[in-house]
């Protein structure tokens, strides 16, 4: 195995930590970049507001016009931005590393196309709400994961078999939601379809704080079983040897990556390829010359807090990017990130095959 070293700061006394500081500096200027995006963001619109008036107004030092603007229409849908792009770029982190392939995230497992049909379902045939609507989501995402680790299990759960039939439970769940949308009448078929875009539009406070306590669970969750989850790159084998609990690791994070998309499907519908982009792009700039596996095969790495950050930048930045060119009502997020992502995705396709891999 041929591996890199990486500058690093050692403190000690009493502990240990251990410090990179080139993933540290990647991580600090995205948040600079997702920050400083998300307050154009919120000052771009049909009411402009220069960002030190949006920096007054967040402090609370702003007029009567521009606290409304900026606390009830606009922050909102930014917070949900930033939240769905870190909760579909660390569980696309956490499907790469547990299939141990670039291509194993929610938007090729299948996992946006169950939250999609369960959402399809509350709409279709129950006009369900809004609140009804995200929930369907959830137990669709929810519902798509256990099948795909059921299906997927034979003595462990080995990557390129979950990804194969993640594959194909995406194309039963695509059917379906085909099936929904023609058994729909107008109005709930033109609802769905907006849905399906996957939007940021008209999203407010509701949204926010169940998605932010969901990331205040999982988050936490994911990182405690980080150091597990860079030992199982190496193998079961090695891990097992090592005292990791390689199961129920496996589990434990395949259930927290599951919420996370599932909760971020249900928030603002099936936004594509953030989960497959972000942690491929964090690798590239924390890893450079990426660690190699066996036969040459890159390894993705957990890099999961830089990967959590660029699903944020990267959702805020399109968003931002569909309102300066098309207006804010005209072009949902999801086009915007289905384009970026589908480009990506064929450029990834080209490099593996070329590599050999695939």
């Amino acid at each position: 195995m041929k591996t890199t070293r990486t500058p690093a700061l050692r403190i000690r006394g009493g502990f240990s930590v251990r410090i990179d500081l080139r993933a540290l500096t990647v991580v600090v200027l995205l948040l600079v970049a997702a920050l400083t995006a998300s307050i154009v963001l919120i000052g771009t619109g049909d009411f402009p507001i220069p960002a030190g008036d949006v920096l007054k107004t967040l402090v609370g030092n702003g007029n009567p016009g521009q606290e409304f603007i900026v606390t009830e229409l606009r922050l909102p849908r930014v917070l949900v931005g930033l939240l769905v792009g870190a909760s579909l770029g660390l569980g696309g982190a956490l499907f790469q590393s547990l299939t141990r392939n670039p291509l194993g995230s929610p938007d090729v497992l299948g996992l946006g196309q169950g939250s999609t049909a369960g959402a399809l379902v509350m709409i279709v045939l129950f006009s369900g709400s809004a609140i009804q609507v995200a929930l369907g989501a959830l137990v669709g995402g929810l519902a798509t994961g256990a099948a795909i680790y059921l299906l997927a299990w034979k003595q462990g759960v080995h990557g390129y078999r979950m990804v194969l039939v993640g594959i194909g439970v995406s194309a039963v769940a695509t059917a379906v939601n085909g099936y929904l949308l023609t058994k729909a009448d107008i109005v709930d078929a033109a609802r769905a379809v907006v849905w399906m875009t996957g939007s940021l539009n008209g999203r407010d406070w509701d949204q926010v704080w169940p998605l932010l306590g969901l990331c205040g669970v999982l988050v936490p969750l994911v990182l405690g079983n980080a150091r597990g989850l860079r030992t199982m790159e190496m193998g079961d084998d090695v891990s097992y040897a090592l005292g990791v609990r390689v199961e129920r690791v496996r589990l434990v994070l395949m259930v927290a990556a599951v919420l996370l998309t599932a909760g971020a499907t249900a928030a603002a519908g099936p936004v594509g390829f953030v989960a497959l982009t972000a942690p491929q792009l964090a690798r590239r700039l924390t890893f450079p010359r990426c660690l190699k596996g066996a036969g040459g095969a890159p390894m993705p790495g957990p890099n999961l807090v830089p990967s959590m950050v660029m699903g944020a930048t990267l959702l805020i930045v399109a968003d931002w990017a569909s309102q300066r060119l098309f207006g804010a009502d005209q072009l949902p997020v999801g086009v915007v990130t289905g384009v970026l992502g589908g480009v990506y995705l064929l450029w990834l396709l080209v490099t593996e095959r070329r590599a050999g891999r695939i």
